[in-house]
């Protein structure tokens, strides 16, 4: 059964890209190398909102970039 109190918001590559203020390409690269977790939904790729401000949170307290 699913649990529904706590949903998994999911961004499409665009939003994510934005989210992170870089570029599609650079998000593909950086998913490609396992930097960033992806969900496939059918042909559809999606990040989890909770992964992109994870990942946002550790490059402001580690004071490097994003694929460093």
């Amino acid at each position: 059964m699913i649990n529904h109190s706590h949903p998994i918001l999911l961004l499409k590559p665009t939003e994510a890209a934005k989210a992170l203020a870089i570029s599609e390409r650079t998000l593909f690269t950086l998913t490609k190398e396992g930097k960033i977790p992806v969900v496939h939904i059918g042909r559809s790729v999606r990040y989890r909102l909770s992964e992109i401000e994870a990942m946002l949170d550790r490059v402001q307290q580690g004071g490097r970039s994003l694929d460093s």
